[in-house]
């Protein structure tokens, strides 16, 4: 049963017994009584009758702009107010966790506060950092991005106020929480109680259901309560040891319902709005937007099926035409969309997310993009890394942001603006010619998008100029954002062992030097066997496995599954289940691997100081011989920047920094070292190994390493290269393996300076002359081809034959490409078809009056070898002998 059905199914059953599902005394207590909505047919509760329920689409709209009954708050004073409110209800306040979701593997960002504690706190295998709790979290959702500010309520970025208890089921007093939030919302907020509005609804999700409370004023949803009480099974439902409040609430729509305003905008973003209005050259038509604002919910571009007639409908309800309500709304919805934009990217850039073009960057480019687009139409004197320290300053009270993280963001984002200056500049000239050419479709512009950064508003714009109609879907940005989402690898296949076999002791992490193990056989099949204990370490965290023997049989491979470790051994042992076995494993290879490992985690923290906080690992492989780092940054590395992380990762070395390994529960892992202990990804399992080298670089890892960085030798960068948008990859050696790429590099200068004849410290000086030398050569000899093909060039010009009424000109010359092509167009008219060779290539010019006599370049090519073209010019290779003048 999929979670739409399975919430609709038991909203039905929770309306029929609801005094067991919600709590009914509360809100009898209170003077409440339970209706059903004329409209919807949703079950609800107020004080007196009502016909609807308080549903905006009910209720027909907003009726608390310029009329609120709450008490006004400002944004930042609304979470002062909310934490403070809490805190005397026995609530502890917690900051919030970064809005890239590292600690999970089925999302990127926080998309609401209860991913916080998905899966391990929900699932009861962690405890949560307080119990009962409020967070503040920020979240990121990009289905809305088309509805940003036109729609007066949507973003991309917002703030989700979290209430949330983990309890067993016993304890879950589920009266108290709905008096809770009751309190705050007629105490806190000040909300006369004939004001709410409460809706009796089901969620379900991820296999789990219960009740939900809605609470509703003036047409306007604040938030709602849901109380995971159960999950689904197989066999039917079955109630959860673990029960689970979560009531989420918009700290914007609290915000902006407690101050009546007539977008959620202008409360939730006071110092950016002023200062995009003081710095734009534009005339706005407030007064206008003002009358416009309470029916701005109706042009939701996901629930709009013709929006042109929406647009249309508005109008007229404003009084206007649609012209002149959009000439008045789109300046400042625009202006709207560049705040809520900034400050999205602000909070995901200083938590570690890049612009790029895949996964989630590509998100937060498809932001900048529409920001930066919108700052240039309406010539707003202002950047997006000015915006994002306004958002920081006016937001310091709740989410301090360091210095060193604005800095860092101000340089990624100036970065996304050149690449933005240099993509649209080609990117107009092409929107022109396809427009001219009534080519702009729907895949066409979402193809546009991806490959040139084409916003539909710059095709509107140009299309505009032409005075050509064109149509762009109201729902563009949520289209291009789908076909981007991050597909994920299938995990490996995962064998299935008996239930009574045990996992496997991993001596590899209890007698890290030991070479030599003796071992019990629990399981073997075929050339796989599975032992008691083993000191082989299986592939897995991008280190490979160790090799080695058991019995004097060769082991080529040793995987981990589940908690059980399988050896597979070059052929059939023949073991029988408790043989005794003799394991050794090959020490010089384990010493490269770890010292690899360990120096991976060295140069991460090394890139991590020299690039900025925003970089992270993103892949890595350690092998014996040499390893590698992929690595987030913004931009290739410059050769100062290679050559620095180098110097400062042997620095490290050179101070001997112990590396401490220990076993360590998630949540005291995460309380103690924060979230950059997944550089790896999301690591599974309740307990992590934490791997910590002072206060440089702390990682939940498993692999082996180093007891001090001492032990790992020189480190030698080899290369660095750009693998894709966002992401550089840093290949290098340790220990023994770095020595040998030094001495090879050495060899290549002696080799190098001994061709020169010079010392190797000459090298360089004597290279730039050879260069120099060599260009001027080659200048010459250009020259000296150009000056026979000249001389050739007057031979053959009277050497054309007359046919047809046109001149034909079939000649071989010597030269190379270039030369055959311009010595081939040199010699071309109106009324000519030149045919060209050097004996391998082949050209083919045909004029136009030629032409249009039925000679095609395209087609003449084929009577003299392989190739292809146009009308005009075909080029190719030449098969057989060409024939001197012969047309």
């Amino acid at each position: 049963m999929d979670a739409k059905t399975l919430k609709a199914t038991f909203r039905e059953k929770a309306s029929k017994d609801y005094r067991k599902y919600f709590a009914i005394d509360v809100l009898e207590e209170k003077g409440y009584q339970r209706s059903q909505c004329k409209k919807c047919g949703k079950y609800f509760w107020s004080v007196g009758e009502r016909d609807v329920c308080g549903d905006p689409d009910c209720e027909g709209g907003y009726s608390f702009i310029d009329d609120s009954p709450a008490r006004p708050m400002d944004y930042i004073e609304t979470w002062k107010e909310f934490s403070g409110a809490f805190d005397g209800m026995g609530y502890t306040t917690i900051p919030r966790y970064p809005v890239v979701a590292r600690w999970r593997d089925d999302t990127e960002f926080v998309q609401a506060s209860i991913y916080d504690f998905q899966p391990h706190v929900v699932s009861g295998a962690v405890s949560p950092p307080a119990n009962p709790l409020v967070v503040p979290q920020f979240c990121l959702r990009f289905n809305d991005t088309d509805n940003v500010g036109v729609s007066g309520r949507s973003f991309t970025g917002f703030v989700m106020i979290g209430q949330h208890a983990f309890t067993k089921k016993d304890a879950f007093d589920q009266e108290k929480y709905f008096r809770d939030i009751y309190r705050w919302l007629t105490e806190g907020m000040g909300i006369p109680r004939s004001e709410l509005v409460f809706h009796e609804d089901g969620w379900a999700g991820g296999g789990n259901f219960g009740p939900c409370m809605e609470f509703f004023s003036r047409g306007v949803e604040l938030g709602n309560q849901v109380y995971i009480l159960y999950e689904l099974t197989p066999s039917g439902s079955r109630e959860l040891d673990l029960k689970v409040l979560d009531m989420g609430a918009g700290q914007e729509r609290f915000t902006w319902y407690s101050q009546g305003s007539r977008t959620i905008y202008d409360p939730v973003f006071p110092t950016v709005l002023d200062h995009l209005y003081d710095r734009s050259p534009h005339s706005y038509d407030f007064d206008l937007f003002t009358t416009f604002a309470p029916h701005s919910g109706m042009l939701n571009a996901d629930e709009n099926e013709d929006m042109q007639q929406t647009w249309a409908d508005v109008a007229s309800r404003v009084g206007t035409d649609v012209t002149t309500l959009r000439e008045a709304v789109m300046p400042i919805a625009a202006t709207y969309s560049i705040a809520d934009h900034s400050r999205s990217l602000l909070f995901a850039l200083a938590d570690g997310a890049l612009p790029s073009n895949v996964g989630g960057g590509y998100n937060l480019r498809v932001l900048f993009r529409r920001a930066q687009y919108f700052i240039e139409k309406y010539g707003i004197d202002t950047t997006m890394g000015e915006l994002c320290r306004l958002h920081a300053e006016y937001l310091a009270p709740e989410f301090p942001f360091s210095e060193e993280a604005l800095d860092d963001v101000e340089r990624i984002l100036k970065v996304e603006e050149e690449k933005y200056g240099v993509a649209t500049t080609k990117a107009r000239k092409t929107v022109r010619s396809l427009l001219e050419k009534n080519k702009v479709t729907n895949d066409k512009l979402i193809e546009l998008y991806d490959s040139q950064g084409v916003t539909p508003e710059m095709v509107c714009e140009q299309a505009e100029q032409l005075g050509v109609s064109v149509s762009i879907p109201p729902d563009f940005y949520n289209k291009v954002t789908e076909r981007q989402q991050t597909s994920r690898k299938e995990p490996k296949e995962k064998r299935e062992f008996k239930a009574s076999l045990p996992g496997t002791r991993m001596l590899y992490y209890e007698c890290e030097e030991d070479n030599s193990f003796d071992a019990t056989v629990l399981w073997t099949e075929g050339n796989d066997v599975v032992l008691d204990k083993t000191l082989f370490y299986p592939e897995g965290g991008g280190q490979a496995h160790d090799l080695g023997r058991i019995s004097g049989i060769e082991v080529v491979s040793v995987q981990k599954h589940g908690a059980v470790i399988v050896h597979t051994l070059e052929h059939d042992p023949h073991f029988s289940e408790g043989d005794m076995v003799k394991g050794h494993i090959y020490s010089e290879r384990r010493q490269a691997l770890t010292r690899h490992h360990t120096a991976t985690h060295i140069i991460n923290a090394a890139a991590r100081s020299v690039l900025g906080n925003h970089v992270w690992q993103a892949g890595a492989e350690k092998t014996p011989s040499k390893a590698r780092l992929d690595i987030t940054h913004y931009a290739g590395l410059t050769d100062e920047e290679f050559e620095r992380i180098e110097l400062l990762a042997n620095s490290y070395v050179l101070k001997d920094i112990p590396v401490t390994k220990t076993f360590m529960d998630r949540d005291e892992a995460e309380k103690r070292y924060g979230f950059r202990i997944y550089q790896g990804g999301a690591v599974p399992g309740n307990v992590l190994r934490i791997v910590a080298i002072d206060d440089l670089d702390v990682e939940a890892c498993g692999g082996t390493h180093c007891s001090s960085t001492g032990e790992i030798g020189p480190i030698k960068l080899i290369r660095s290269e750009k693998i894709q948008d966002g992401i550089v990859r840093l290949e290098y050696a340790a220990g023994l393996q770095a020595i040998r790429v030094i001495q090879e590099q050495s060899r290549l200068v002696r080799d190098a300076a001994h061709v020169f004849r010079v010392e190797p410290s000459q090298l360089v000086g004597a290279s730039e002359r050879f260069f120099t030398e060599w260009k001027e050569q080659r200048k010459e000899i250009e020259r000296l081809k150009e000056e026979v093909a000249n001389m050739k060039r007057s031979t053959l010009s009277s050497a054309f034959v007359e046919k047809d009424g046109l001149r034909h000109l079939v000649a071989t010359l010597e030269g190379d490409q270039n030369v055959l092509r311009n010595t081939a167009f040199s010699l071309s008219g109106e009324d000519t078809v030149v045919v060209l060779s050097n004996g391998k290539l082949l050209m083919v010019v045909c004029g136009a009056r030629a032409q249009e006599k039925g000679y095609n370049a395209n087609e003449v090519i084929r009577s003299y070898g392989k190739g292809g073209g146009n009308a005009e010019f075909a080029q190719g290779v030449l098969t057989g002998k060409l024939p001197e003048n012969g047309a």
